[in-house]
């Protein structure tokens, strides 16, 4: 669990459980109705929104930013999954974070993202990815401050609200020291 201060608000992460399903499901489905930062215009039913959680929880990838003590109000969270489905992947992760709408800027995201990489380096993940609508300067920042590195842009990956967006792909080794092995004879 980490605890910071904020504008005189204590905020804690912790792991997510099941009771935190439907805050989780309404910070999603605002950003899936407001945002370029999910490329869907499909909302989580609470059914849907169960499943998605469930699979985040027996991998133990989802945290939760909460206000208050014991019984806190959830105001962002953040999950890993795997990158890509082929086993050749299965070291690399990619994260999300989610911050509720009036509470961005209070250093939730930054509470929730440190959190999430330490949660995947304990789980021996190899390196983690982001990829962030290219326009989004907060998250890109928020990547950086955690040494996160761009490694490419695509260029119109994504299409919402009639508009196609970029996609920024960002990388952290988790494995301190250790940027792996290179095959020498790539041509």
């Amino acid at each position: 669990m980490v605890t910071i201060y904020e504008k005189r608000e204590v905020v804690r992460v912790r792991p997510a459980t099941t009771a935190d399903g439907e805050a989780i499901r309404v910070i999603r489905n605002h950003a899936v109705a407001t945002s370029t930062a999910l490329w869907t215009d499909t909302r989580q039913s609470p059914a849907d929104a169960a499943a998605w959680l469930a699979v985040h929880l027996a991998r133990g990838s989802a945290l939760v930013a909460e206000t208050g003590g014991e019984d806190g109000e959830v105001v962002g969270f953040a999950v890993y999954g795997p990158w890509r489905d082929l086993e050749g992947y299965r070291h690399t992760v990619e994260n999300s974070v989610y911050v509720r709408e009036g509470s961005q800027g209070l250093g939730i995201g930054r509470a929730l993202l440190g959190a999430l990489v330490d949660a995947a380096r304990g789980a021996g993940h190899h390196s983690m990815i982001a990829g962030i609508e290219s326009g989004n300067a907060t998250s890109i920042r928020l990547h950086r401050r955690f040494g996160f590195t761009e490694v490419g842009t695509v260029r119109e990956a994504g299409l919402k609200f009639g508009r196609w967006f970029d996609l920024t792909l960002m990388r952290l080794a988790l494995e301190k020291g250790v940027e792996g092995h290179r095959n020498e004879n790539r041509r």
